[in-house]
């Protein structure tokens, strides 16, 4: 089954930065789309960022020109770097991954997988 581990996350002030890290493993045929979200308390969980296989990514008005999303395919990798941190940026982090499996001789169509999260606490 594929796993989803992210990595990264903590307690850091505000202006501070952290980089979040999502590793993909086991049974992976390939990966098309990887994301971020994130749950804040009190608030439904939201798309952070997007980023295709080619590179291409998609921010959230809130996070643009301070989170930058990228990739590494042939570590099945997906970053989040997260500049100017702020208070309201306080959540759990998730990974999600558009992947096609393998069992056995199989290959599945796109499957949603996540993680188990990371919590991020900026404060003072």
């Amino acid at each position: 089954q594929v796993q989803l581990v992210e990595s990264g996350g903590g307690l850091v002030q505000p202006g501070g930065s952290l980089r979040l890290s999502c590793v993909a493993s086991g049974g992976i045929f390939s990966i098309n789309a990887m994301g971020w979200y994130r749950q804040a308390p009190g608030k439904e969980r939201e798309l952070v960022a997007s980023i295709t296989r080619g590179g291409r990514a998609n921010y959230a008005d809130s996070v643009k020109g301070r989170f930058t999303i990228f990739r590494d395919n042939g570590e099945n990798t997906v970053y989040l770097q997260m500049n100017s941190l702020k208070p309201e940026d306080t959540a759990v982090y998730y990974c999600n991954a558009d992947v096609a499996t393998m069992l056995g001789a199989v290959v599945t169509g796109g499957v949603e997988v996540w993680g188990q999260g990371t919590l991020v606490t900026v404060s003072s």
